[in-house]
């Protein structure tokens, strides 16, 4: 049984999404701040967080920082008005994905599914990719950079294993989508541009080459 950690301070939104979600199968425990949020974390380990943005005594954006030092756990960040600077932030703090009230719980749970299928299949192909110092091992999950550790979040490691898998293919915005996020995913092609920016940040800025006006390429001959 999949557990959630649901980070919602309003009860009404709270007690309807815990009936929907365990009615679905899933484990669920509430925080209803900031601080309990992190304290629920550490003891609960949940498969993904849903975790509001407007919180009490600590914000979601800062619960989200604090859980990304030391865990790569799929996040799924809430916002009440759905903005792109919401957004933006969310996905720059490590989100997985974002949804924005009011939502249809279809979505949700759609969302959340789509989530844990994600991290379940990160590791399957038990293969190395490798291109310079960079290294990835898909058995141990593990990402190295000229020796040292590379922390990254589910979907910033999807992401790299998408562009090592497809060397040299340059994808556009509507491709790394379907195969990172999967197909039919609503998220904004937007969001794309924020993920690779923070993959460079962590990876190195010349690793993943803009192609103007088709997308992204990893070329089996870039020098860092």
């Amino acid at each position: 049984m999949e557990k959630i950690l649901l980070v919602e301070d309003d009860d009404g939104i709270a007690e309807f999404e815990i009936l929907e979600l365990e009615h679905e199968g899933f484990e669920v425990k509430r925080a209803v701040n900031g601080r309990e949020a992190l304290e629920f974390f550490e003891n609960f380990n949940p498969q993904v967080v849903l975790l509001d943005v407007m919180l009490p005594e600590l914000s979601g954006l800062e619960v989200l920082r604090r859980i990304r030092k030391t865990s790569a756990v799929p996040v799924i960040m809430v916002s009440a008005r759905g903005e792109t600077y919401d957004k933006v932030n969310g996905l720059d703090a490590g989100a997985d994905d974002y949804i924005a009230k009011p939502f249809e719980i279809e979505e949700l749970l759609a969302r959340l599914r789509a989530l844990i299928r994600r991290s379940e299949k990160a590791g399957a192909d038990g293969k190395v990719y490798s291109l310079n110092d960079l290294v990835m091992n898909t058995e141990s999950m593990e990402v190295t950079n000229n020796g040292k550790s590379v922390e990254l979040s589910k979907t910033e490691y999807l992401l790299l294993k998408c562009f090592l898998s497809n060397m040299d293919v340059v994808l556009s915005r509507d491709a790394i989508i379907d195969k990172v996020w999967g197909q039919g995913h609503s998220i904004d092609v937007n969001a794309v541009d924020v993920y690779v920016r923070y993959l460079r940040s962590k990876i190195g800025d010349g690793i993943i080459s803009t192609v103007r006006g088709a997308g992204y390429v990893v070329r089996s001959e870039t020098k860092s």
